[in-house]
């Protein structure tokens, strides 16, 4: 699915009225039905329904959807913000429609005083102020507004977007003055700002509605951002020959634990194992050579001389991938070794962990990293690497951009919408996962997946997006036998056979 700009989405509006051809207060009514039809769905006509709507095509939408709900049986009131005497062209035409309605209980155009009406638990108000063309915080009177509406007990739609929430970057924005949705009714497309996790608290649940916008234009027009698919995942899958052998299938190399973090050497390996590879090695300190040769005996133990620590770097010539970092340490000897192993690898790279944290302590050192390696940094992780404190998602996403594309490198941003940030700039979204696998191991196993991949011979980005899309898949299946609040990162790695077949259905 392609995440269009504020600028785009206006673009695509505009193409299709053009193109279609339909007249924009036709397409408004188009969005309006659908809008209409999502919220007879969940509410009956049992509920007193207030709707805010402001001067612009949104207001337009929501002026509609209240004339719709009125013809239904809905008992509804409008409350028409127009202090500038100045409405759209559509927003205009649709004041005059509800005005003609004969079963609308109330219609106020407000143009000065406002005199608020009560707002019960039993009230569902539809938010139609301002969409996704707001780009600087809500001010004034509608402030007011939106913080009378957050203080009551009703219950809140917002159609498009929330108001007062920009459609990108809310670094700077007003917190206080964005409407607390309960449910966003997005019109044809996502918009960036919902994929991040402190925009959740505006948004509540979101649905997606077809209007029906121009697929020439959603399949032609170039984006910088997407969230991936599944007959997407489905076409990067590697084919696995009937006649293969294990040295067909790739050696991964998994540097990982330290004394009493021999958990995270487990986790990795094991995911690594049950990701496609032909072969494992661990190479992990020597006390943790009895644990990790009795919990993954299918691979290859290498012990590091040190017997607590990671202490030297071992040659990667005989394998096809590597990743360092799960339970390593950050003793200044592991860094030491962490960046001798970088620098010397021959084979295509994941950093983890400990060892982006010690990449994070040793700034200089970032320059040194080959081009093409993969981080898979968590959002503190990733603040401690560029060396900033974000104010906000939407400012670090733009911060790991930055760094994928300094370093040359794949930034995979964890989150809910993990985010892989491409050295050109680009960044695909996942979709998969939930807040079960908020649990400790759980990047352990992503990077063991991710580095099988690298091995059975798939591309960096390729890898990155199939792994993640997998370990979130893999969780998901666990979520729905064992509970998200039972989930544990064990059961990412027992469901990912289940994933795996699941794609290649």
């Amino acid at each position: 699915m392609k995440i269009f700009s504020a600028a785009q989405i206006r673009e695509l509006d505009k193409y299709t009225i053009e193109r279609e051809p339909i007249k924009s207060i036709d397409l408004m009514e188009r969005a309006a039905k659908a809008i209409t039809r999502a919220i007879m769905d969940e509410w009956t006509d049992r509920s007193p329904v207030v709707v805010f709507a402001g001067p612009g095509n949104n207001g337009g939408d929501g002026l509609a959807v209240a004339r719709l709900l009125a013809e239904n049986g809905y008992a509804v009131s409008a409350y028409l913000f127009n202090v500038h005497n100045k409405l759209s062209e559509d927003c205009a035409a649709n004041r005059q429609r509800l005005i003609d309605c004969k079963r609308l209980s109330a219609f106020n155009e407000i143009s000065l005083n406002f005199d608020p009406p009560e707002l019960s638990a039993e009230t569902l108000v539809i938010d139609a102020l301002f969409g996704s063309g707001i780009n600087k915080p809500l001010m004034g009177g509608f402030a007011s507004l939106v913080k009378y509406i957050n203080q009551s007990a009703c219950k809140v739609v917002s159609v498009d977007m929330p108001s007062g929430l920009m459609c990108e970057d809310n670094s700077y924005n007003i917190r206080a003055n964005i409407v607390r949705a309960d449910l966003t009714l997005s019109l044809q497309q996502m918009k960036l700002s919902m994929l991040f996790a402190d925009c959740q608290q505006y948004i509540g649940r979101l649905r997606v509605l077809d209007i029906r916008l121009s697929p020439d234009y959603i399949r032609d027009t170039e984006v910088s951002h997407r969230v991936l698919e599944e007959s997407e995942i489905r076409s990067m899958l590697l084919p696995r020959s009937d006649f293969a052998h294990k040295g067909d299938m790739g050696h991964a190399l998994i540097i990982a634990g330290s004394h009493g973090m021999a958990g995270a050497a487990i986790l990795a390996t094991r995911a690594c194992m049950r990701s496609g590879v032909g072969k494992v090695t661990a190479h992990t300190p020597k006390r943790n050579c009895a644990i990790l040769q009795v919990a993954v005996p299918e691979a290859v133990v290498q012990l590091d001389r040190d017997e607590t620590y990671f202490s030297e770097g071992v040659n990667t010539d005989d394998f096809d991938a590597m990743a360092i970092g799960p339970g390593i340490g950050t003793n200044e000897n592991t860094g030491i070794a962490l960046i001798g192993q970088v620098n010397r690898a021959q084979c295509p790279v994941v950093l983890d962990a400990d060892a982006l944290n010690i990449l994070a302590n040793h700034q200089a050192w970032l320059q040194q990293l080959p081009k093409g390696v993969i981080m898979t940094p968590h959002p503190k992780e990733l603040d401690r690497l560029t060396g900033t404190v974000s104010n906000s998602d939407g400012e670090r996403l733009v911060q790991a951009q930055r760094l994928a594309e300094r370093l040359e490198a794949c930034i995979l941003l964890k989150g809910h919408y993990s985010a892989l940030c491409l050295p050109n700039g680009h960044v695909l979204f996942n979709g998969t996962g939930n807040s079960g696998m908020a649990t400790a191991g759980s990047g352990d196993v992503l990077t063991g997946i991710i580095t099988a991949l690298l091995a059975r011979g798939y591309n960096r980005v390729n890898a990155c997006a199939v792994g993640m899309y997998l370990h979130g898949l893999a969780g998901d299946l666990a979520a729905k036998d064992v509970g998200k609040e039972s989930l544990v990162a064990t059961d990412i790695i027992t469901y990912l056979p289940k994933a795996f077949m699941q794609l290649e259905e």
